[in-house]
């Protein structure tokens, strides 16, 4: 067997022959969205309460950082494509930094709480 495969005695209870509730796709692990439905990471991603969320966050955060770090070349006019580009990777990370964190809180590899 391949190093770190997982055999069937250590996947999670919950884990175990369990479906996305969107696509069937098999789950290792499992991201349990609002709603209740699993879903696979790839379906995680996509969740539009999951996106808009982020997306939120990423306009608030993006623009105050973007004020903060950029916001002196607006006011002295001094705008180049070097500046465009940062300021779009400046609205990138909080964006990614959502999404990471709502699916990490989401994740479930374990059994669940009554199991424990």
């Amino acid at each position: 067997m391949a190093r770190g495969a997982r055999t069937p005695a250590n996947i999670p209870v919950e884990a175990r022959g369990a479906r996305c509730g969107r696509c069937g796709g098999e789950l290792r692990p499992g991201y349990r969205l609002r709603g209740g439905a699993l879903r696979c990471l790839h379906c995680a991603l996509r969740h539009p309460p999951l996106v808009r969320r982020s997306l939120v966050t990423a306009l608030i955060v993006g623009t105050v950082l973007t004020a903060i770090n950029q916001g002196g070349r607006f006011i002295d006019g001094d705008v180049d494509l070097g500046v465009l580009l940062r300021m779009g990777l400046t609205y990138c990370v909080p964006f990614i930094v959502s999404t990471s964190g709502a699916l990490g809180a989401a994740r479930r590899d374990g059994p669940p709480p009554a199991e424990r």
